[in-house]
């Protein structure tokens, strides 16, 4: 069903692409048709030469050429009904003219078919469109692997060159890189040699990026590893010192062990000495 609005600019109904190609197939009705030739002939009986009148021979071979041209009409309307059914839910492209007269092309699926006045119609998106103006018919198959090399092809381009890619780019040919594995052969066919050239040479780019980064992180770790393993000797240091410590204590057990037998020594001499002054006591 035709849209029941109109699309204005500056104040004026402007003619949609729709309209233009309606408008174009009932200008070609307008032409010499089979109503417009027995016109003719009844203006012909009506204002022949009384004196030279025509005769009955020309007037069977006029009717042959009429029916002939009916069934000629009739016949190309069958066709055009027969080739417009046939386009029931297939993808084509049908030529267009915007208000403007600028030429155009209208892409889309094909819902049902008009058949009016001996012509055919396309509905495309509930706008009518003469089955003369048809251009192509795609496959869809065909169109989705057309549309995804084209994507890719569109989003490569917009990448920068080669070496100045760096991994502000990772995600960008991560992306393309998964889009690309997962075409098959017949939607890679669609795309160009150098295109497919270039998109390796920026897989190879960012894996060398890559790998330079990750190289880099690694020595920034062992460096820092290093540093923890100084912190482990400055703790075997500290060990020493409380070992040192020990033998400080030892030492000074030891030299609590000498006062002690020092002392001890001293004091039994002492006591024998005492003991001595004792028997020299009794002596006296």
């Amino acid at each position: 069903m035709a849209s029941l609005f109109a699309p204005v600019e500056d104040g004026k109904i402007v003619e949609t692409m729709s309209q233009t190609s309606l408008k174009k197939a009932n200008s070609a009705n307008n032409g010499m048709d089979k109503e417009a030739f027995l016109q003719l002939l009844v203006a012909q009986m009506q204002y022949q030469d009384p004196l030279q009148p025509t005769t009955n021979t020309e007037y069977v071979a006029q009717y042959a050429q009429f029916s002939q041209v009916e069934q000629i009409q009739n016949m190309a309307a069958s066709t055009d009904l027969a080739r417009a059914s046939a386009l029931v839910g297939e993808t084509v492209f049908v030529k267009v003219t915007s208000s403007s007269g600028a030429p155009g092309v209208k892409e889309g699926k094909v819902d049902y078919v008009v058949f009016e006045n001996n012509k055919a119609y396309l509905s495309i998106e509930e706008s009518l469109y003469s089955i003369d103006d048809l251009d192509t018919i795609v496959d869809l198959e065909y169109k989705q692997a057309f549309d995804k090399a084209y994507s890719f092809t569109l989003s490569l381009n917009m990448l920068p060159r080669v070496s100045a890619i760096d991994l502000s780019y990772k995600d960008k040919i991560e992306k393309l890189k998964e889009i690309y594995e997962g075409m098959n052969d017949y939607e890679k066919s669609f795309l160009a040699e150098d295109t497919v050239k270039r998109y390796k040479e920026y897989v190879e780019r960012l894996k060398l990026v890559q790998d330079a980064a990750d190289k880099l992180e690694q020595e920034g770790n062992g460096s820092t590893g290093g540093g923890t393993e100084g912190s482990g000797s400055t703790d075997g240091t500290t060990d020493g010192g409380t070992e040192g410590s020990g033998s400080t204590g030892g030492t000074t057990g030891g030299g609590t062990e000498g006062s002690g037998t020092t002392g001890g020594g001293a004091t039994g001499g002492g006591t024998e000495g005492s003991g001595s002054t004792g028997g020299g006591t009794a002596g006296a």
